[in-house]
């Protein structure tokens, strides 16, 4: 009993030493939160959404707005982009956890450990992005571009994350829309309402979102078939897909060419030699496809970028150049 009484005092400091080394190895460092946090928001794709944005502020101003509000403007979409895409994450890590291309965010537990950031700590994180991207850009844009950027939000987080994406092989095409918004954004920042023009160009992008998403579908069709989410390439065929990516794309570079008597006839030869480089790219893998061969969708999908990138760019020259108006 001595023995054993003694031997106690030994026992508990190593049991304290092994939960101290237990507790070292998940703490998390400051910088390893910060980094993960910031890859929920997906800093790639609001990359492209605000390669969207300033364009169309542009256009709205005919010239340079004021530098404080394409600041403003920019930092706030990037804000309810960046929202929406944390409370994404939050949601779909489950199915994160079974897809190869996202098996890496940080929700996801890598190798039985535990994750770089805790589920409530996400949800918290998107919902603060949120609100102070509605108090930025009500205060110090307008409340019409701040009730926009929100509308993306929930459309984004309730219409195609909550509703669509694990329902329907449509979701890409009507939860697309999300990704629209931010033109909508950058014209009712610059002018307090929404005109034509920036209708045009949500129509744009709304008509690209389905010929972009399905190609990259299309690599990954075995990640979206693991975990039962009904994309095009998971319900349908091949041939079909590049079908329906043909049509798409025909529809959205005419859409492009909408915009013509607003922008002028150099936006117009723009349209349509970047239209054309589209189509002939998409018809070449419906071709590719019809006889057999590997269909090489990331090519696609990489010129889509491109393609979204470059017209926008010629939004923005046109929109400054004081001549080559209709």
């Amino acid at each position: 009993m001595i023995q054993a009484t003694s031997a106690l005092p030994d026992v508990v400091a190593a049991q304290a030493a092994a939960a101290g080394s237990d507790s070292s190895q998940t703490r998390r460092s400051a910088g390893l939160i910060a980094r993960s946090l910031f890859a929920l928001t997906k800093p790639r794709i609001i990359e492209l959404l605000l390669v969207t944005t300033l364009p169309t502020m542009l256009l709205a101003q005919r010239g340079l707005p004021s530098v404080a509000l394409i600041g403003v403007t920019l930092v706030g979409g990037a804000l309810a982009a960046g929202s929406a895409n944390t409370i994404n994450c939050y949601i779909d890590r489950d199915i994160d956890a079974v897809m190869r291309r996202t098996s890496r965010r940080p929700l996801v537990a890598k190798g039985g450990g535990a994750a770089s950031i805790k589920p409530a700590e996400a949800l918290t994180f998107g919902i603060v992005l949120g609100i102070a991207s509605t108090i930025l850009l009500g205060l110090l844009a307008n409340w019409l571009s701040a009730a926009l950027a929100d509308a993306a939000l929930l459309f984004y987080v309730f219409v195609y994350t909550l509703g669509l994406k694990r329902r329907t092989a449509s979701n890409i095409v009507i939860g697309g829309a999300a990704g629209c918004f931010p033109v909508l954004v950058g014209w009712a920042a610059v002018t307090d309402k929404v005109a034509w023009p920036a209708v045009v160009l949500f129509a744009v992008i709304f008509f690209w979102t389905p010929p972009h998403f399905w190609a990259l579908a299309m690599k990954f069709k075995d990640d979206y078939a693991a975990a039962s989410v009904p994309m095009l390439p998971v319900v349908a065929s091949p041939q079909i897909v590049a079908r329906k990516i043909v049509i798409y794309s025909w529809i959205m570079v005419a859409t492009t060419l909408a915009l013509v008597p607003y922008s002028g006839w150099i936006y117009g030869a723009c349209a349509v030699g970047l239209g054309a480089w589209f189509l002939v790219e998409a018809h070449r893998m419906r071709g590719r496809i019809a006889g057999g061969v590997a269909a090489a969708p990331m090519r696609l999908f990489h010129l889509s970028i491109g393609y979204l990138t470059f017209l926008f760019v010629a939004v923005a020259v046109t929109a400054v150049l004081p001549w080559g108006r209709l």
